[in-house]
């Protein structure tokens, strides 16, 4: 732990949040020629921002960015790997085949993340901060690992935790919006109402839902592992309860329509479904304040939210005791 605290010091002193010229040197192992893109995270997304040609199994990206912040690389339109920019050159071995197996040397912060990208999940993040306030590895922690499982005044008291330095990055003012949001979805509120496009694209309204019984606010999408694995369970749920007037509104953070429909083909959801294929951008999940699906919302039938992330055997029970 003690070597993590240096390298956070160390990072932290090198920089403040300013104008940067990247530089890049890498290799693409067993690729002669081709383009590596450089990317820009947002919103837990990446858009191209630059490239740069392979040569003989090498590359170098030269580009202005801003630092302290988060970039990724990848060989072709393939999946990027996530680097740590933090004003120091960087060396990069690319693997074109696993973007986490890709080896980035030079910045001190990557080091930092490296250590703990592994058990992130489990960290014990207030500690962690308070060990590393000034470090924008605690900040993108924080708001990636922890942003969906704190209250929003757990979030706001290990934001406090945070150095002063961090607060315009975009992680922060993403928690913090995130706190504002939290309190309008939390246990005994009336459900934020929207409108969003069915898969013949007619507009669905969660209110006109209203009136009969509970209903499952569900977000998921087709390429999301863990939801496809939750979807028997729904499924068994809907049709148990369905006459008597339980009812699912599925909430798609897809991209492609025709994934889309393939998954609510494939796992046989039955219910009414909506997306705007917007992806993490997608309305209503930041209305709802959702950073990782499967995510729910249990209502009743005036749309007063009754439970929240109700999974497997949690799902099952709360809506035994519901109907017994």
């Amino acid at each position: 732990m003690k070597k993590v605290f240096l390298i956070s010091a160390m990072a932290a002193s090198a920089f403040g949040c300013n104008s940067y010229n990247l530089s890049i040197n890498g290799t693409v192992e067993g690729v002669a020629a081709g383009k590596v893109y450089l990317h820009k995270f947002n919103n837990k997304m990446f858009q191209i921002i630059d490239s740069a040609e392979i040569v003989k199994g090498a590359f170098v990206v030269k580009t202005n960015v801003e630092t302290p912040e988060i970039y990724g690389l990848s060989y072709g339109k393939k999946s990027p790997c996530m680097i740590f920019v933090d004003g120091n050159p960087l060396t990069v071995q690319l693997d074109t085949v696993n973007a986490q197996k890709t080896v980035v040397s030079g910045s001190l912060l990557q080091e930092q993340f490296d250590q703990i990208k592994s058990n992130c999940d489990d960290l014990n993040i207030e500690e962690y901060i308070t060990l590393h306030p000034t470090s924008l590895v605690s900040a993108y922690v924080l708001y990636r690992f922890f942003s969906y499982r704190l209250s929003a005044d757990e979030l706001r008291h290990h934001v406090s935790l945070l150095d002063t330095s961090l607060q315009n990055t975009q992680y922060v003012k993403m928690i913090n919006e995130l706190a504002g949001i939290y309190e309008n979805v939390t246990i005994g509120k009336t459900a934020p109402d929207f409108t969003e496009t069915n898969t013949t694209g007619d507009p669905v309204k969660l209110s006109d839902l209203y009136g009969k019984s509970y209903i499952l606010l569900d977000f998921w999408a087709s390429w999301c592992p863990p939801c496809r694995a939750e979807n028997p369970n729904v499924v068994a749920l809907y049709n148990q309860y369905k006459d008597k007037g339980f009812t699912v509104l599925g909430v798609s953070l897809d991209k492609s329509k025709e994934r889309w429909l393939k998954g609510i083909e494939e796992d046989h959801l039955t219910w009414t479904h909506v997306s705007d294929l917007q992806y993490w951008n997608s309305a209503a999940a930041k209305l709802y304040g959702v950073r990782a699906i499967p995510s729910n919302f249990l209502l009743d039938k005036d749309g007063v939210i009754v439970g929240k992330n109700l999974t497997g055997e949690d799902l099952k029970n709360k809506l035994a005791e519901l109907y017994q």
